[in-house]
């Protein structure tokens, strides 16, 4: 297995997987022999799914046999030690070609404008970004084994195309284990003479692992989007919209953590990494919160680590709690030794306020407040500039917050349509002069967006284009 997940950094690179060093040909001809072609195959389909997550299926299907191809050529004894550079020079070459069969990406025809290792190493830095939301749908255990005793391989090769590249921020390792352990179930129970109950035995078993692939892949997908820093505070706001009654000090560590966790596992080839981290953090979470809020104490109550966490992160926000007006922080507290973490505690304070606020409002605001920071602590006078920011923040930014709070405030509430009805409804009176044709977009927009968005695993990087 070790071997296998060493070799999976190594496939990363797809196109251009020789950097012009003779030691990393001799190591991937050492893991292919290793591993032997299947293996290789395999790993090379979920590593190149996951990289090019929006390419077609038969795209992927011709890179993988390429990578393969390229590895039982020039990894043969005997093999020319010159093979591996030329084959892989030829790859990219059809990479370059303007019907290339490899998976379409904005960024191929610059790294064409190059020439030789510095074309190889731009193709093996092109990556896809992640799909917003996993495409992957399970079918029926009946549809499951009528395709797979139609063509196993085929059937193998799709699910591992579907499933890696819908979940393409899951940690290579988790995604190993995950893919490996669901064609062993459907194998086992397709000829087993009790299908249904062998399908019901081998789920149960892979619970814990198919809730570990959908949270790192949540997880590893905020930290792709936001980065260490704006990921710790987008855990701080949520965590202060689910218990509002915490303080500061109180949440700050736990979103600290939750971000160091992001930033060692996922992109780590170690076994355990992503799982073993979020159990400690979930345990760490659970002893702090669970004793303050019932819904936390209800979720920390099972003894599955994995659905405590998870069914802490599906946790709906907190009804608008009862607060004091916060206090804001001086001109010379913001631009001070601690002017940022001041103007984290304001905007945290600001989201335990508005629970229903979505992440990426909160995030933009988080983004927002480092640039106003950044430009009025460096101008020649920084309290004038500060002073000016705030009218703009009071007059321009509070009130659409306070806009985004009721509506997803009134998605939790509402069924769907009773939503749409209400919606209709407050459009209708704020825009009188609109026709009915441009109410019915900003209906759609809006609904669009708080179907979406209001969401506690909303998708980070589309729902900050809908902001």
């Amino acid at each position: 297995m070790r071997a296998a997940l060493a070799l999976l950094l190594l496939l990363a690179a797809a196109h251009a997987m020789h950097r012009g060093k003779a030691y990393l040909r001799e190591k991937v001809c050492q893991e292919y022999r290793m591993l032997g072609k299947e293996n290789f195959r395999t790993l090379t389909i979920i590593a190149n799914s996951r990289k090019y997550s929006n390419g077609t299926f038969e795209e992927i299907g011709h890179l993988v046999r390429d990578i393969v191809s390229l590895a039982e050529t020039c990894c043969a004894d005997g093999a020319d030690p010159s093979c591996y550079d030329t084959v892989s020079t030829a790859l990219s070459v059809k990479s370059c070609s303007a019907d290339s069969p490899f998976p379409a990406h904005p960024g191929t025809a610059e790294c064409c404008a190059h020439e030789g290792l510095e074309r190889k190493l731009c193709l093996a830095a092109l990556r896809h970004p992640p799909q917003p939301l996993p495409r992957y749908l399970q079918p029926s255990d009946k549809e499951l084994c009528q395709a797979f005793r139609q063509d196993p391989r085929e059937f193998a090769d799709r699910f591992l195309y579907e499933y890696s590249s819908s979940y393409s921020q899951a940690p290579l390792p988790v995604l190993l284990g995950s893919t490996r352990t669901f064609l062993s179930m459907v194998s086992t129970c397709c000829i087993s003479p009790a299908p249904t109950a062998c399908f019901l035995k081998e789920k149960l078993e892979r619970k814990t692992l198919s809730l570990l692939t959908l949270t790192s892949h949540r997880i590893c997908s905020r930290f792709s989007a936001y980065g260490k820093d704006k990921a710790s505070f987008s855990y701080l706001a949520s965590l202060a919209q689910k218990i509002p009654t915490a303080s500061f000090e109180d949440l700050l560590p736990l979103a600290e953590g939750a971000a160091e966790l992001s930033s060692q596992c996922c992109d780590s080839v170690a076994e355990d990494c992503m799982q073993k981290k979020l159990l400690e953090h979930t345990a760490k979470v659970c002893t702090a919160l669970s004793g303050r809020d019932g819904r936390f104490a209800d979720c920390c109550r099972g003894k599955n680590l994995m659905e405590n966490h998870f069914c802490i992160l599906a946790m709906p926000p907190a009804p608008t709690p009862k607060l004091p007006e916060a206090s804001e922080p001086t001109n010379k507290d913001l631009c001070g030794k601690e002017g940022a973490l001041h103007a984290t505690r304001f905007l945290f304070e600001l989201a335990r306020r508005h629970p229903s606020v979505p992440d990426a409002v909160l995030a933009n605001l988080y983004e927002t407040s480092g640039k106003l920071l950044g430009e009025c602590c460096s101008s020649k006078d920084p309290s004038a500039c500060l002073d000016s920011k705030r009218k703009w923040v009071e007059a321009e930014l509070l009130p659409f917050v306070e806009k985004a709070n009721q509506l997803c405030e009134q998605y939790h509430k509402l069924p769907f349509l009773e939503f749409k009805k209400r919606l209709r409804e407050t459009l209708t009176q704020a825009e009188p002069e609109a026709s009915p044709a441009q109410l019915e977009q900003l209906l759609e927009q809006r609904a669009s967006f708080a179907s979406t968005c209001c969401l506690p695993d909303a998708p980070p990087l589309l729902c900050a284009s809908k902001v």
